[in-house]
């Protein structure tokens, strides 16, 4: 790396509690392993429960947990109320951007192109008055397209629903939007190169995003000028609107007409040397360790360290 940085202690928070423990896990041990050969000192803690204690020596965290507990804002209040500085977003984005609906909300506030939303509480609601399928339904707070489910007709609904409510207690409904599934990582309130995702088969789904060979990467993603335009403005947009800082991967849909939608924000998105956010990164000519380095330098920045 050509900047010059300080080492310090760092605890890398990975696993936990979630339905992502596994590809947490994953993420988490790249992290540690980048940032030793960087020089730093790396512990790794699986906070599995609320008895866990940071070693009192950490400088700051990294975050490299997903799904409930670890990206919903949780941990994030923990470590504020222990005065420790942390990567990612905090407490009040992070319970944001997991919750699909309060995101759909805040963009449709600040006027973020979304599509139209239902959410549902109940395993007996019926199908949508005035809706059509198909349409896609997903818990309200889980990640890695845990739980979700594609409707192609209202037969499908009722099992369906029960599913998707095995993850959550509300879901939310929206219509399948047909076009080209692409990402947008976020850096330092820079936006990084899009990445297009094709499954060879089906739905961009757990099985498609964690199976070797199943998906194909398309980085920087092959679109015209115009629409990479509304595609980056839509994800900065919607980055904003959650209140997002230092780093996030805007999940969106580009119908073959019209405005880009905005799928989802994460607030910690994958960190496997495979994953989205460091294909982007490297795109910008920008190494997976250095990646991990300017997460933890921004977070120490912030913190008043440097």
């Amino acid at each position: 790396m050509a900047a010059k940085f300080e080492l310090c202690q760092i605890t890398v928070m990975l696993g936990g509690p979630s339905a992502e423990r596994e590809v947490s896990l994953r993420s988490g041990a790249a992290v540690a392993r980048a940032l030793r050969l960087l020089g730093h000192e790396v512990r790794e803690l699986d906070p599995q429960n609320g008895t866990w204690a940071l070693p009192a020596d950490t400088d700051v965290v990294f975050l490299a947990l997903h799904g409930t507990y670890g990206e919903d804002g949780t941990v994030q209040q923990r470590l504020e109320d222990l005065g420790v500085p942390y990567t990612g977003c905090d407490p009040v984005a992070s319970q944001v951007a997991f919750d699909k609906v309060l995101t759909k909300q805040r963009c449709l506030a600040a006027q973020v192109p979304t599509a139209p939303y239902v959410e549902i509480a109940s395993a007996d609601a019926p199908w949508p008055e005035g809706w059509q399928p198909p349409v896609v339904v997903k818990p309200a707070r889980q990640g890695s397209s845990i739980g979700l489910q594609f409707v192609q007709t209202a037969e499908q609904w009722p099992a369906a629903l029960r599913d998707a409510l095995k993850y959550d207690s509300r879901v939310l409904v929206e219509p399948k939007i047909e076009g080209r599934e692409v990402t947008v990582g976020l850096l330092a309130d820079g936006v990084l190169p899009i990445v297009e995702v094709k499954p060879r088969c089906g739905a961009y789904d757990y099985r498609n995003k964690y199976t070797v060979g199943a998906t194909e990467y398309f980085c920087p993603a092959r679109l015209d000028d115009r629409v990479a335009g509304r595609i980056r403005a839509a994800a900065l947009g919607a980055f904003q609107a959650i209140g997002g800082r230092d780093y996030a991967r805007v999940d969106l849909m580009a119908p073959p007409a019209g405005e880009p939608m905005v799928l989802e924000v994460n607030t910690l998105p994958g960190m496997t040397e495979t994953s989205l956010l460091p294909k982007a990164a490297a795109a910008a000519g920008i190494g997976y360790a250095e990646l991990c380095q300017r997460m933890v330098d921004l977070a120490l920045q912030r913190a008043g360290s440097r």
